[in-house]
């Protein structure tokens, strides 16, 4: 949510966004006063500028609610590094999923939260809370895991000293936390076991330009890692080869 911007010094542009920021995953739709009061506005103004907007396209006018409009969403496709990740990697994710039949998750970190970028669904009856778009944390999660083990020194310490806990089996002890983090960065890979649902076991593997920083994860979610982790761990770390391997270096060391 953004803060209360009706101070007389806050500009047309940080009121717009402070407007747009309003919504989330978990608030899609809103009504014009769950709008103004999330964005910290007077009515009036978010009422001026929200018709400004539907406009433009930018928001879409539902009745007497508003949701993101489809223009905002062609241009957040087009920003460099989500869209470069989503192409490259979009035919590595379908052969991933015939190969395993599991969802396939392709995330990036965004601060202290792992953004989903794609995902495609499998074929067992599996609870999956992620949504495109949508954002998780990073230390429940297999893709986060990843994220967080090469993460730098002040966003592992942020998320250390936050840990939620999700589920009974969510591991919010910062030391046990930190070993499992070193121990993804030795094996190449992370895990999780009923960590961010119950019934939902994650594994996970960096994707990383050729000689390059990380800057993105590849994940499955399955019903049980008891059986099969090996097979699942291999087949991510080819597919997140080959997306490695077709991503443009420019991509590495971006800082978020």
């Amino acid at each position: 949510m953004a803060g209360n911007l009706s101070t007389p010094g806050a500009s047309v542009t940080s009121r717009a966004f402070a407007l747009l920021g309003a919504f989330d995953v978990d608030h899609r739709v809103l009504s014009l006063t769950e709008l103004a009061g999330r964005a910290g506005l007077p009515l009036p103004t978010a009422h001026r500028i929200a018709r400004e907007l539907v406009g433009l396209g930018a928001l879409e006018r539902r009745e007497d609610r508003y949701a993101v409009g489809r223009r905002l969403w062609d241009l957040g496709l087009l920003a460099p590094v989500q869209f470069e990740l989503r192409q490259v990697a979009a035919p590595f994710l379908q052969d991933l999923y015939g190969a395993t039949g599991a969802t396939v998750h392709l995330g990036e970190r965004d601060g202290v939260q792992v953004l989903y970028l794609d995902r495609l669904s499998g074929n067992a009856s599996v609870p999956v809370v992620s949504r495109i778009g949508g954002r998780l944390p990073l230390h429940a999660t297999g893709v986060g895991k990843v994220l967080l083990a090469w993460a730098p020194e002040d966003v592992q310490r942020q998320v250390l000293a936050s840990l939620t806990r999700v589920t009974p089996y969510t591991i919010t002890q910062p030391g046990r936390l930190r070993e499992q983090l070193r121990r993804v960065r030795r094996e190449g890979f992370a895990q999780t076991v009923e960590e961010m649902s119950r019934g939902a076991c994650s594994v996970a593997v960096p994707i990383r330009p050729s000689g390059g920083e990380v800057v993105a994860a590849l994940g499955l979610v399955v019903p049980d890692l008891s059986r099969g982790r090996a097979r699942l761990v291999s087949a991510l770390q080819v597919a997140a080869a080959g997306i490695g391997r077709s991503l443009p270096l420019s991509l590495s060391g971006s800082e978020r």
